[in-house]
Parts: structure tokens; C-alpha cells; sequence
């Protein structure tokens, strides 16, 4: 008896080791939610996706994933790098004069590369396609950004709360059975 215990506790550790270091072999494999996705990894996301809201074909969708991503990079590119932005209060006049056409050939440079996308997307898709592939980068743009910024500790700061504005979503401030924006009923 003691040696089939025995032998049943060793399966059972075996097993549960294995589980533990297959297990911890995935987690490199694939990056945790904690883990930050790269720029690339989240463009080619959001390329799928937009493809799988288009629903194209797999070579058209490859064409686009392709052409977004390449997008997206050069989109990067443009932004500036390591500039203090300064309180416009304490700027002088010739600063925010340059600040200001510093902003114009910002815009300008991005609007030249969104027309040349803009042909090299034609060629694969029609117009009311790339409109909506620009109305869907929008909307994910707007989501990520109410979702606010990041903190030191990978958490996003602001944007709403989940269920806010539900009504039967937990309020601060509730007495009595109203809402903080209804008035308390009058004794009579």
C-alpha cells in the first residue's frame, strides 16, 4: 500500500511540474497583457482588424496590412522628436511664430503622405473602401485615446469610467436612492 502511494504522489509531482514549466514556456512564447505591444505589433493589429471590417479577400487583405503598416511607420516618422514644449505663456512672440508654421509644415507633410497612400491604396481598393478604412482609423484613434495615458506603471490614467452614465452603474455621491443630478424629493 505504501508503495503505491508512493508511486502516486511521484505521478502527481511529475505532473504538476511539468504543467508549471510548460506553463512558463508559453509565457515567453507570447508577451503578457502586462507587456507593452511595439508599435509595429499594434499597426499590424489594427490592420487586420480594419481588413476584417472591410471583409477582403487574402491577398487584397495582405496588400493592406502591407500598405497600413508601411503607413503607419512613416506616419511615426513625422512626429517630433525630443522637443520641451514650452508654456505658451513664457514663449515670446518670435517663438510661437515659429512654433506656429513649425505646425504648418507638420500638417503639411502629413497630409502629402496621406495623399500618397491614398493612391497607392486605390490601386487595390475602391473609394468608399479607403474612406472607411479612414473613418475605422479614426475610431480607434478616439478610443485609444480616451482610454488616457499611460502611467509609470503600465495603468492608464482618466478617460471614463466602465459603465458610466449607466443607470444602475455604482455612484459616488448617492443618498437616498437618487442620483447626485436629481434633486431629493420635498417633504410635505
Amino acid at each position: 500500500m505504501k508503495k503505491v502511494f508512493n508511486i502516486l504522489l511521484t505521478t502527481i509531482m511529475m505532473i504538476a511540474f511539468s504543467t508549471t514549466v510548460s506553463a512558463q514556456e508559453a509565457n515567453t512564447q507570447k508577451p503578457s497583457k502586462k507587456q507593452r505591444m511595439s508599435r509595429e505589433q499594434m499597426a499590424e493589429m489594427q490592420a487586420k482588424h480594419i481588413s476584417r471590417q472591410l471583409a477582403l479577400d487574402d491577398a487584397t487583405s495582405q496588400k493592406f496590412i502591407e500598405t497600413f503598416s508601411a503607413y503607419q511607420k512613416e506616419l511615426w516618422a513625422l512626429r517630433p522628436h525630443g522637443k520641451e514644449k514650452k508654456n505658451r505663456a513664457e514663449m515670446t512672440d518670435a517663438e510661437v511664430e515659429k512654433a506656429i508654421k513649425d505646425q504648418f509644415d507638420h500638417s503639411q507633410k502629413v497630409l502629402t503622405l496621406r495623399q500618397e497612400y491614398y493612391k497607392k491604396y486605390s490601386k487595390f481598393l475602391t473609394a468608399k473602401q479607403i474612406q472607411r478604412v479612414y473613418d475605422l482609423e479614426k475610431q480607434s484613434m478616439n478610443r485609444l485615446s480616451k482610454r488616457g495615458p499611460v502611467n509609470q506603471r503600465g495603468k492608464r490614467n482618466g478617460g471614463p469610467r466602465p459603465n458610466a452614465g449607466h443607470p444602475n452603474a455604482p455612484s459616488k455621491g448617492k443618498r437616498d436612492g437618487q442620483f447626485p443630478h436629481q434633486p431629493k424629493p420635498q417633504k410635505q
